[in-house]
């Protein structure tokens, strides 16, 4: 119980740590599954729509020769890209949504959550396109009547796809993590950090990290301290020589 207590406490200490309550990821999930169903009901309608209302060659002017909306059947990929390859797609969109769902689960920022939920809600689009759309399954032709200029036809699901990447290269590009986090690679605090701190202070040696005190060497006077002559009962000899000295005299 201990050992457990004193994990706890780390991680709440710990500064890198995430700040919010478990609820974050829950709420984040929601939203982006919120965006992601609103998307894709708003690409179903339209397509229902466009295909009982238009048929195969009309277009209708919306402004002027600009953008116009026209019924293709798309078997390629976003914006009429890799046609021929209806069913490498179909496992590509099926393999993004299973992916943004996984992340989804563990995001602590709204934006990311915006933008997972835009890629989401246009993947899972065009890929019930593929999968219930003649000619058949994993084969189905999506559904596109968006021109503009002379911009490849598009729907919505295209869109969302593109303007959900769009956001999560931004967020990349500027260091917001999916946990909610900001990585800032040029952070000024750091560099002040290091330059305050002081250098590690050092330690005179002592008698016994001295190698002449195992040899019996002295050891070699420090430069720092003052000089000092010997004493005089040195130079002149022990007491008890003296004496005998004077009585021999």
């Amino acid at each position: 119980m201990v050992g457990v207590n004193k994990d706890r406490t780390r991680e709440q200490d710990d500064p890198d740590r995430p700040s919010g309550d478990e609820q974050q990821p829950r709420q984040r999930l929601a939203l982006l599954l919120t965006i992601a169903v609103s998307l894709f009901t708003l690409d179903l309608i339209t397509k229902v729509v466009v295909v009982q209302q238009i048929q195969p060659g009309e277009r209708i002017s919306l402004i002027g020769d600009f953008v116009q909306l026209v019924l293709v059947r798309n078997p390629g990929a976003a914006f009429s890209m890799a046609t021929g390859m209806t069913w490498l797609l179909t496992l590509i969109a099926a393999a993004v949504v299973i992916g943004v769902l996984r992340i989804g689960r563990t995001l602590r920022s709204p934006l990311w959550a915006i933008g997972l939920g835009g890629v989401l809600g246009g993947a899972f689009g065009n890929l019930m396109d593929r999968l219930f759309r003649a000619p058949g399954p994993m084969q189905g032709h999506v559904v596109d009547f968006f021109s503009v200029g002379s911009f490849p036809v598009f729907n919505v699901a295209d869109s969302s796809i593109v303007c959900g990447a769009i956001l999560l290269v931004v967020l990349t590009v500027f260091g917001f993590e999916p946990d909610g986090t900001r990585y800032n690679r040029n952070d000024p605090a750091e560099d002040t950090t290091a330059s305050a701190t002081p250098p590690p202070a050092t330690t005179r040696p002592g008698p016994a990290d001295d190698p002449g005190s195992e040899t019996g060497e002295s050891p070699a006077p420090d430069p720092g301290e003052p000089r000092r002559d010997p004493e005089p009962e040195a130079a002149a000899g022990t007491p008890a020589t003296r004496t005998g000295k004077d009585t021999a005299a």
